[in-house]
């Protein structure tokens, strides 16, 4: 067996009391950015809009920030658009993301891909 042909795969998020904010938040706050409607986002990954929304207040409840601001009804309808708090964690987010992901590649790879 050559410990070469294996590949390194983890999930990373941040935890506060619970799981406070990873990968599948941020797929869903990229979506309601690119569409603005939480409604909208939730459809796209099969989610119902009540679980999106409690999803969103628990992370908010956990995070000590609002990351949606509602529009509500008008011309056009409402919608949803991120908070300046959800936009900068984002960001860092996913900068801390790749930085994890070079290290752990980097340590992955002095361990299982030498020899």
């Amino acid at each position: 067996m050559s410990l070469s042909q294996f590949k390194l795969k983890y999930k990373i998020w941040l935890d506060r009391n619970g799981k406070a904010f990873g990968d599948g938040p941020l797929d869903i706050l990229r979506r309601v950015e690119k569409g603005g409607s939480l409604r909208k986002a939730a459809e796209e990954i099969g989610m119902s809009y009540s679980q999106a929304w409690n999803l969103i207040k628990t992370l908010e409840r956990r995070l000590g920030f609002k990351l949606l601001k509602r529009k509500v009804g008008g011309e056009h309808g409402g919608g949803s658009e991120l908070t300046q708090e959800a936009r900068d964690l984002m960001e860092r987010f996913e900068l801390f993301r790749e930085k994890a992901d070079e290290v752990l590649n980097s340590v992955f790879d002095e361990f299982f891909q030498k020899k």
